[in-house]
């Protein structure tokens, strides 16, 4: 595999097992104080208006300091910052994924990690740490971890899945599976990248070579890939629909209303299914052709914009958000899993047997790159993997253009 399993062992290990934390005698914190009279903006995504509507009050209370929180997705931001952050309304902190990072970087709009670098590198996993770091500087404060996993309904499902012909065999149920009323054993955004690359990744296919910083490599359509992409495609016997009728809205609403059995996504749906009183488990995607699928993790990671009118109190806001503490609460209000390692060991969380489920992902999950470059790989890769859902593409052939229009996007 071209990528190191390192960062995502030591998720797993981190996440279920109790690590010992050395944290310094005296917080960084005592180092800094806000500036007089700073008032913060803050950007995340609304998954996590439960989080902040528990922490900000904390925050005001300890350090005096207004915070307006306003819903910007993650992916979102890198733009905004660009835009916004010269201009000066751009928010004082923001929360992304970490592939977004290099972008924010590269263009100068995030500082570093300086004051608080030691409490977070001794503090989080590995993989928290490696993701908020970019050329060798430390500019994230990780907040939480996630990937995606297979969901089951408990009801329909009585053994978690282990292989693609366990799930095939379900669908010969009539109660599960009844396409003309909206029924189905499984369902995935099949033409999503982020979610199919699992598929590919058990054979030996990879995004970028050298732990995904070269993109003079790319394996996307090697045989693995393929092999991967003919598992996928073969499961359009069990779920005869076009890309564009299997979006998330539709899958998320057919398996709340128990009308599918089995559902690839992510970590963050964990709390909605919660909420909808669904008897619901989690275990790893099936393996493809007896080898185990390696999806994307990506890690939350929280940072300061360069251009901030108050970059201690933001400072002090990034650190605080991303404590043992207010990781805590975030899983607890929002089910996102965490990066500290002293919170990972919480028996509310080794206790949790849909985190488990999680975990078992986890120890095979590779980390997204963050280059910039893999901003070129979505659109072609989306789109291949439309052409051989809908109109029956030769996997190869289409895998072969996208990666073509890839290199020539980099170029």
């Amino acid at each position: 595999m071209k990528f190191k399993k390192v960062v995502s062992l030591t998720v797993a290990t981190a996440l279920v097992a109790s690590l010992a934390v050395t944290a310094g005698s005296a917080s960084a914190a005592t180092k800094i104080t806000p500036e007089k009279g700073a008032k913060l903006l803050l950007w995340d995504d609304k998954d996590s208006k439960p989080f902040w509507d528990k922490l900000i009050p904390q925050f005001q209370k300890k350090y005096g300091v207004t915070v307006k929180y306003q819903i910007v997705g993650g992916p979102d931001q890198d733009e905004k910052f660009a835009k916004d952050g010269p201009a000066g309304i751009a928010a004082d902190v923001g929360v992304i994924p970490h592939d977004n990072l290099a972008k924010l970087v590269d263009a100068g709009l995030w500082l570093p990690n300086d004051v608080f670098a030691a409490e977070t590198k001794a503090n989080n996993i590995k993989a928290g740490v490696t993701a908020g770091t970019y050329k060798g500087v430390l500019y994230g404060y990780p907040k939480a971890i996630e990937t995606y996993a297979l969901f089951y309904n408990k009801k329909l499902v009585k053994t978690a899945p282990k292989t693609w012909n366990d799930i095939i065999a379900l669908s010969k149920n009539k109660a599960i599976q009844d396409p003309a009323k909206k029924k189905f054993t499984f369902m995935a955004e099949v033409n999503n990248f982020y979610f199919d690359y699992a598929f590919m990744t058990a054979g030996g296919g990879y995004v970028f070579g050298k732990d995904g910083t070269d993109p003079s490599d790319i394996g996307l359509n090697n045989a693995g890939a393929v092999a991967g992409a003919k598992q996928l495609k073969a499961l359009k016997a069990i779920l005869p629909l076009k890309v564009g009728d299997i979006t998330y809205d539709v899958k998320e609403s057919l398996f709340q209303k128990g009308q599918l059995a089995t559902n690839i996504n992510g970590s963050w749906a964990i709390s909605g299914y919660r909420k909808a009183g669904l008897d619901f488990g989690v275990t790893a995607i099936p393996a493809v052709n007896g080898k185990p699928t390696e999806s994307f993790s990506g890690v939350k990671i929280v940072g300061v914009n360069s251009y901030s009118k108050y970059p201690k109190a933001a400072r002090l806001l990034a650190q605080f958000a991303t404590s043992a503490d207010a990781q805590l609460l975030n899983y607890q209000t929002t089910g996102q899993l965490p990066t500290n390692s002293k919170v990972s060991a919480n028996p509310a969380i080794k206790n949790d047997v849909i985190v488990q489920g999680f975990l078992q992902q986890l120890k095979t999950a590779q980390p997204m790159p963050s280059i910039a470059e893999m901003g070129s790989v979505w659109g072609p890769m989306g789109a291949a993997l439309a052409d051989i859902w809908d109109k029956d593409a030769d996997p190869k052939t289409a895998l072969d253009a996208a990666v073509k229009k890839i290199k020539n996007a980099i170029k």
